[in-house]
C-alpha cells in the first residue's frame, strides 16, 4: 500500500514475483584466472538454492562451452534440473533467453557470474535498455582484474542497475520471518557468505 499520493519511485525493491536469476558463464576454464572465483561460485550457488526454494526461474549460460568447458560443479545445475544455454555472443540475451523472459513476464533480474566487465555488463545494459530492473550481486560477480570489476560495477550502477549482496537477495526474497519459506532460506545464510575482496574498496559515496 502506498503511503502517499506522490509518484512512486523505483527503488529496486526485490520481490519474489516476476523475478529471475541469471548465472553468467561460471565455467571451469575461468577458475584460475578470475579474482575470487571460489567465493563467487559459492555465493552463486547460494543464490541458485534460494531461487529454487522460492520456485523462481533461473537462466544459466555457458560461453562457447566446446572450448571453455561447463559450469563448475559447485553450482549444481543437475541437482536443480537446469539446462545451461550455450552462447558465443557476450550478452546472455540470446533468443531462447529472451523468450524465457517474456514467458515469465520478468521485471527483475538478479545477476551473478563472470566476467563482470564483459558478459555481465553487456547483459545488464541490454536488460536495462529493455526496461528490466537488474540487481547486481556484487559479491557474486568478478573479473580477472579488480580494476575491471570495480569500474564495471560503477558504470552499471550509473546506468540504473541496483547493487546488492548475496545475503540481501536471499532474505529479500522472503520479505519477512512470516514467509513460509523463511526457514529454508535462513539456512542458506547461517554461515556468512564468501568474501570476494570488496571490503577494502567499499565507500559510502
Amino acid at each position: 500500500m502506498a503511503l502517499s499520493s506522490r509518484a512512486i519511485r523505483n527503488v529496486g525493491k526485490l520481490t519474489s514475483r516476476n523475478s529471475m536469476l541469471f548465472i553468467c558463464d561460471m565455467q571451469e576454464k575461468f577458475r584460475k584466472s578470475i579474482q575470487y572465483f571460489e567465493g563467487v561460485a559459492q555465493n552463486s550457488a547460494r543464490l541458485l538454492s534460494a531461487f529454487k526454494i522460492m520456485d523462481l526461474p533461473v537462466i544459466c549460460t555457458e560461453h562457447y562451452s566446446k572450448g571453455l568447458g561447463h559450469t563448475v560443479p559447485e553450482i549444481d545445475l543437475k541437482k536443480h534440473n537446469i539446462e545451461p544455454v550455450d552462447k558465443v555472443q557476450f550478452s546472455m540475451c540470446v533468443p531462447t533467453v529472451v523468450e524465457s523472459i517474456k514467458k515469465h513476464q520478468v521485471e527483475n533480474v538478479v545477476m551473478c557470474g563472470i566476467e563482470c566487465h564483459v558478459c555481465v555488463q553487456q547483459t545488464t545494459l541490454q536488460l536495462l535498455q529493455d526496461g528490466i530492473n537488474v540487481h547486481l550481486v556484487t559479491d557474486a560477480v568478478s573479473s580477472r582484474s579488480m580494476t575491471d570489476r570495480l569500474v564495471s560495477l560503477q558504470r552499471m550502477r550509473d546506468c540504473g542497475a541496483f547493487l546488492t549482496s548475496t545475503e540481501s537477495v536471499v532474505l529479500g526474497l522472503a520479505t519477512g520471518a512470516d514467509h513460509p519459506n523463511f526457514k529454508p532460506l535462513q539456512k542458506i545464510i547461517v554461515e556468512p557468505c564468501a568474501d570476494t575482496g570488496l571490503l577494502p574498496h567499499l565507500t559510502l559515496n
